[in-house]
């Protein structure tokens, strides 16, 4: 098998790293309850609540306002292009929204895709712009994040005041026998100051601090799950639809289609002209030769046909492994599990190997399934050291599973330019997932799971 670490796809994800992903990093003593308050990551989402409330007034009057005179001009031409303005706006919050989330949030979201116009002309692109739901999407944001931008704010800036206010009471609870006739903060009481609470004792002062570090300690918490609803707003309103998604992913399905096929023309083209088409051409060069020399020498001449003879199966046997390559006739005939017991007996090392299916699958994903064994098997035979290996296929509800598993050096990876990444490519092209599991020292274990398609 390739040798290359495996390949990590990143995805969608939010937060700093944790601190034992870097080599000698250091580590705290404090549990993460005490040190939460003052880490960055509090403060950031703090401000992000803050920002909220303008943000939300921003967004959710520009949206109102637009709609509300969009609607009343729609029975005069100005209201269509007023209401794709409207929506173009919304779009730019967005765009801002998604680099607050980006700086504050550390959540990464895909710009949406710009808006396909289907024809030409300006009722084309208004149509466009109307039609398209990330836009209304975004439209939407602004006024769900309004009411939830008022609670953010609200609650962000109380439980922070409160907590750090009553945690130093007793630095600055000096103020108030100082600039007012009052001992201390009043918690309740009457107007002529005669009866009531002031907080001014000792135990007042040791309860206020109390109260104050449990209120630190539990508003980094509050914070960061009002941050998470802010990610999922951000991330669920704000970020690419699944459609979107679904034809990205099409799109790039479709260029590694295109690309192994091209690459399979050119491999045909190049076995066929290196190959039998070379062989044929000395072949009849022989025969011409075999022909004249049959006349002047007959026992020469024969010779000469006889070796044109050997040639002749050579080339014939080229053809075969060549249309074998194509498409295998056994696979066609008899199935996958005679297929793969065949390209295993060709291969260098012992393989066992057990195919229980209770029907077959469609020809397209029974012939990617035979030759991704194929090509795993030739890993085997050419990079694993492996003294035996299996081959195992079953079918689990709508999905065909394909196990190669060999006793090699191991150390096999998905990485870019490997074997290994491009038969992963082709496998999502048809939905499939390619995982490998291979340590080093061993043993690999590389399974395949298609769609069953029957």
């Amino acid at each position: 098998m390739s040798t290359s670490p495996e390949r990590t796809v990143p995805i969608m994800a939010y937060g700093p790293p944790p601190q034992s992903s870097f080599p000698g990093g250091e580590t705290h003593r404090l549990p993460l309850v005490l040190r939460a308050p003052f880490q960055a990551r509090t403060w950031r989402e703090f401000g992000y609540a803050l920002l909220n409330l303008p943000v939300g007034i921003a967004g959710f009057v520009w949206t109102v306002t637009m709609l509300a005179v969009s609607a009343g001009l729609l029975v005069t031409f100005v209201g269509l292009p007023l209401l794709v303005l409207s929506l173009l706006g919304c779009r730019a919050i967005g765009r801002m929204e998604r680099a607050r989330a980006r700086s504050l949030l550390w959540l990464e979201v895909d710009e949406p895709g710009p808006v396909r116009t289907k024809g030409k002309g300006f009722l084309a692109r208004v149509g466009a712009q109307l039609g398209s739901g990330v836009n209304w999407r975004h439209a939407v944001y602004t006024l769900v994040h309004f009411p939830w931008s008022i609670v953010t704010f609200s609650v962000a800036v109380t439980v922070m005041s409160y907590g750090w206010g009553l945690l130093t009471y007793p630095l600055w609870q000096w103020v108030f026998p100082t600039y007012t006739d009052q001992p201390g903060l009043q918690i309740w009481g009457n107007d002529s100051g005669t009866r009531g609470w002031w907080l001014h004792t000792p135990a007042d002062l040791a309860l206020c601090v109390v109260v104050g570090a449990l209120l630190v300690l539990a508003s980094p918490w509050v914070i960061r799950g009002m941050a998470h609803v802010d990610r999922l707003l951000v991330h669920g309103l704000l970020g690419p639809s699944r459609l979107d998604d679904r034809v990205t992913e099409l799109e790039a399905d479709r260029g590694a289609v295109v690309d192994t096929a091209s690459a399979d023309l050119r491999r045909i083209e190049r076995d066929l002209h290196d190959g039998a088409q070379a062989r044929l051409v000395a072949l009849a060069m022989d025969l011409g030769l075999a022909k004249e020399k049959l006349l002047e020498d007959p026992a020469a001449g024969a010779v000469m046909v006889e070796e044109a003879h050997g040639e002749v199966k050579i080339a014939l046997q080229e053809l075969r492994d060549l249309a074998r390559g194509i498409h295998p006739a056994i696979l066609t005939d008899r199935g996958l599990g005679p297929a793969l017991s065949a390209v295993a007996a060709r291969c260098t090392v012992p393989v066992a190997v057990t195919v229980d299916l209770p029907a077959r699958p469609v020809p397209a994903i029974e012939g990617i399934a035979y030759f991704t064994v194929s090509e795993l098997l030739q890993n085997v035979s050419k990079h694993s050291g492996a003294s035996r290996a299996t081959v195992d296929v079953w079918q689990v509800e709508d999905r065909l599973m394909v196990t190669v598993t060999d006793n090699g050096r191991g150390g096999a990876g998905l990485d870019a330019g490997s074997g290994l990444a491009g038969l992963a490519e082709r496998l999502d092209s048809v939905d499939g997932i390619l995982a490998v599991d291979s340590p080093a020292g061993g043993p690999t274990r590389i399974a395949a799971e298609l769609p069953w398609r029957a």
